[in-house]
């Protein structure tokens, strides 16, 4: 018996080896083989996240757009970016035009956000032994320049109200000749 004809491990029957010139796979990849990742499905399903010690349920593309944010806010600028472009992502595709913005509310998460506030002396905490009462006044300085970069745009008084109260000494601050609200 010839080498040719050995049949054993590693050496099949003649009649069935792979022969020279021929594919081995004559019909070839079946047709709709790759199909698409199921990002539907996978980021549509609920989740149960913890936020200030409560659960609630949110399908898992919030969870994720949530667990960017809070990274992007704590000064993860990655996390920060990729949030922003999924903001503007989702705005576009809603064809939502933003004309400006006419409020932002700063909320603080975790140590990383907090920590940069009071080092850069843009707010204080107003009871800081009191870990059940966490509330930043702003300081004078930021106030003022915040209200400078509205140019000639003129807050109403309810928002005016909102911003005195929210400062920690509203009497130092240099207000704008079009404020009407003094605490009262």
């Amino acid at each position: 018996m010839s080498s040719a004809e050995q049949v054993g491990y590693a050496r099949p029957p003649v009649a069935s080896r792979f022969q020279k010139g021929r594919s081995g796979n004559p019909r070839g990849r079946p047709k709709n083989r790759r199909r698409e990742i199921p990002y539907d499905a996978v980021l549509g399903q609920m989740v149960t996240i913890r936020e200030d010690g409560r659960e609630r349920r949110v399908t898992a593309a919030e969870a994720f757009l949530l667990q960017l944010t809070q990274k992007g806010l704590a000064g993860d600028s990655a996390a920060a970016r990729a949030s922003l472009d999924a903001i503007e992502t989702a705005r576009t595709a809603r064809n939502e035009v933003t004309s400006g913005v006419s409020k932002i509310v700063i909320s603080s998460v975790g140590s990383g956000a907090d920590a940069i506030i009071g080092k850069l002396g843009i707010a204080r905490l107003k009871f800081p032994t009191d870990k059940a009462r966490v509330r930043w006044e702003l300081n004078p300085w930021i106030v003022e320049a915040a209200l400078q970069r509205f140019g000639d745009t003129q807050l109403s008084l309810d928002e005016q109200s909102e911003v005195w109260n929210a400062t920690r000494a509203p009497h130092q601050v240099n207000w704008p000749d079009w404020w009407a609200y003094s605490g009262e």
